[in-house]
């Protein structure tokens, strides 16, 4: 009987002492706990010593956790804690984050009549948003870029002629969603120079690999080496390639090294194992500390990091990177970013980066789209062939009411901003398509805003030159126009000043170059090229992720029916597998509310 009773202390104890460790008491306190001075922490032991072997432990089920559970004599009216228990498995905390911001606003064109903004060439949010969907979850609002998702498409847009590295061209048609609003659609195509590098300059590429602890998960560093392996295939002799890691440390895991060297770089990258935090900011350094030793001039110098998501060792904060970033771009050698896998995606910090860095961001879910941005779009994703390219259109206040742009809203600029060749924009690759939609409430229409007491929002001015110019040019919505500065320009520094170095050695203007056309509205309006009704479609799409604010009438349903009337010659398939992301976005949940929105 005495044995039995020290066996029921101890097991009494042993319980306590697992309880409390599981909220994270210490073991002496534990004991304390248990009743048992904290002099002999070792009396339960010694009590099990002397007692007769306890019976096998029972099986119990789980909705009897909290329950007394009937047991031999010696074991009766002892409670079996949780922390005995099989624990439960926990998904890990999503500690993704997204900046986050407000859809743009509908302008009145009499009052504002120009809009400007930066080119922007990411696809990263489509991808991203792909990879929700697939799991069988909306995305995130702040996630969903609307000029990111119409871009990830490319366009059979005209080639550029003339001196420029791009051509642009204009479409106007009805808005799908509203038939007495207009689509205006701006095209850019970049000067295509293949889809291999049998064309391209020589490269330097770093290739800027994360293999923290993090990162070991199928679809992170396993799916990182497929892709550079895809990449490492395309190169040639006069490229070169450099690999860095980083973790706990960072090292140079094969100096640059030529592109036929295939064997060499292949087994580096298979070497690649993950564990350790991440000290992305010591990294960066040591990144372009061989891009510099490896510096092509005329070339391609580029670093691609690959990552998972956040930096928690070294430099964290933005502002600290993209100091360290925009200072070693000028030297001419870039940063794309590509992202990997799922829970601590920093979206926000990623696209940042890349942006200051002059580069891409892109993320990563499945070989076939790092097939798509490192084979495919290989041309457009390494080679730069214009440098901060803006946008700035006028509208004519004679024949445009209200405007309003989808998408670009964190590469909005303002109207003095587009000749000011200090400020940063986007970069654009070669063989790339950039699209812009504009939707537009000719005069005449019901408009958001309505009449003023001392005057309605679109009221004429009083004659001017100025009106009667807009009033001989009746048949234009407006017009575009485009500055860039020319891939020649390899010193951007001086260019942010005005000026730049010639061959003589004289200081000459700033070589930003400029050009415009009208926006000229058709006779007749039609549904729009196939072209254009994708990209619409895709933008709706957007829209509704975001909450359908301005897409009233508009659904899920609405969408995939314009997007698969539109799907053209679709070699890839992706315009396909849009339409397929539709109808999953719509079996996820009903129409988003629009109980706040307009027409």
């Amino acid at each position: 009987m005495k044995a039995q009773t020290a066996l029921k202390t101890a097991i009494t104890a042993l319980a306590a002492t697992a309880l409390l460790a599981a909220c994270g008491v210490p073991p002496r306190e534990a004991n304390n706990a248990a009743g048992n001075p904290a002099s002999t922490p070792n009396a339960a032991s010694s009590a099990l010593a002397d007692a007769p072997p306890p019976p096998p432990p029972i099986q119990a089920p789980v909705e009897l956790m909290e329950k007394r559970i009937t047991a031999p004599a010696m074991l009766a009216n002892i409670a079996i804690p949780m922390a005995f228990m099989a624990a439960p498995a926990f998904a890990p905390a999503n500690t993704e984050r997204y900046g986050h911001f407000e859809q743009n606003p509908v302008h009145v064109a009499a009052r504002e009549p120009i809009s400007t903004f930066s080119l922007d060439v990411d696809t990263a949010s489509y991808a991203n948003l792909r990879r929700f969907l697939r799991q069988g979850e909306l995305p995130p609002e702040d996630a969903v870029r609307v000029e990111e998702l119409v871009n990830y498409f490319p366009y059979d847009y005209p080639a550029a002629k003339g001196p420029h590295p791009f051509g642009v061209g204009t479409e106007v048609a009805r808005a799908p969603w509203n038939p007495e609003h207009l689509l205006v659609r701006i095209g850019v195509k970049a000067q295509e120079l293949g889809t291999t590098q049998t064309t391209l300059p020589p490269a330097n590429l770093v290739f800027l690999v994360d293999v923290s602890g993090s990162m070991d998960e199928p679809d992170k560093l396993p799916l990182v080496q497929a892709s550079l392996r895809m990449l490492v295939k395309q190169l040639r002799a006069e490229d070169r390639v450099s690999l860095v890691v980083y973790a706990g440390r960072t090292a140079v895991e094969l100096p640059a090294t030529p592109g036929n060297q295939q064997t060499k770089i292949l087994a580096a990258i298979g070497r690649l194992n993950a564990e350790g935090s991440t000290n992305g900011g010591a990294a960066l350094q040591l990144a372009y500390e061989q891009a510099r030793a490896g510096f092509i001039a005329g070339g391609i110098n580029r670093i691609l990091m690959a990552t998972d998501g956040d930096f928690n060792v070294g430099v964290t904060s933005e502002s600290a990177l993209e100091t360290r970033i925009r200072r070693e771009r000028d030297s001419g050698i870039s940063l794309s970013m590509l992202a990997f896998g799922t829970g601590n995606l920093n979206d926000a910090l990623m696209e940042q980066l890349a942006d200051q860095g002059n580069g891409n961001y892109s993320y990563i879910d499945s070989v076939d789209e790092a097939r798509k941005v490192l084979v495919t779009e290989m041309g457009a994703t390494l080679h730069t062939v214009a440098k901060d390219v803006k946008v700035q259109v006028e509208f004519n206040p004679a024949r445009v009411a209200e405007y309003r742009l989808l998408g670009y809203e964190n590469r909005l600029l303002r109207e003095e901003d587009f000749r000011n060749d200090r400020v940063d924009a986007g970069e654009v690759g070669a063989g790339h398509t950039v699209t812009a939609l504009y939707e537009v409430t000719p005069v005449g229409a019901a408009t958001l805003h309505g009449e003023r007491r001392y005057g309605t929002a679109t009221a004429a001015a009083p004659a001017t030159a100025a009106t009667a110019t807009a009033t001989a040019l009746a048949n234009e919505l407006g017009e575009i126009r485009v500055r860039y500065l020319p891939l020649q320009t390899s010193d951007r520094s001086a260019a942010q000043s005005g000026k730049h170095q010639s061959a003589n050695g004289k200081t000459a203007p700033s070589t930003a170059l400029e050009f415009s056309q009208p926006i000229v509205a058709p006779e007749k309006i039609t549904a729009g090229s196939t072209d254009l009704r994708f990209a619409a479609a895709v933008a709706s799409f957007g829209e509704l992720l975001r909450g359908g604010r301005y897409q009233a009438k508009w659904s899920y349903g609405d969408t995939a029916t314009l997007a698969r009337g539109a799907l053209g010659t679709d070699a890839g398939g992706w315009r396909a597998e849009f339409v397929r992301l539709v109808q999953v976005a719509e079996g996820l949940g009903a129409r988003p509310s629009t109980a706040d929105g307009a027409e």
